[in-house]
């Protein structure tokens, strides 16, 4: 089960980096892109948190 954890947690950093990514190059975000963009980040890191939690348990 651990190592089904650690690939989820694995694909999701990839999805995390992959919208750094987006923002840092990318030189005309619309306020709403960023909003669009942070909301994406924050249930990204949502889910890392919650895969980091449930392979500590």
């Amino acid at each position: 089960m651990e190592d089904k954890i650690d690939k989820t947690i694995e694909y999701y950093k990839i999805k995390e980096q992959q919208i750094l990514n987006a923002v840092n190059s990318s030189n005309n975000l619309t306020a709403d892109d960023i909003m669009h963009y942070g909301k994406e980040m924050s249930i990204v890191m949502y889910k890392i948190t919650a895969l980091e939690i449930a392979k500590e348990n």
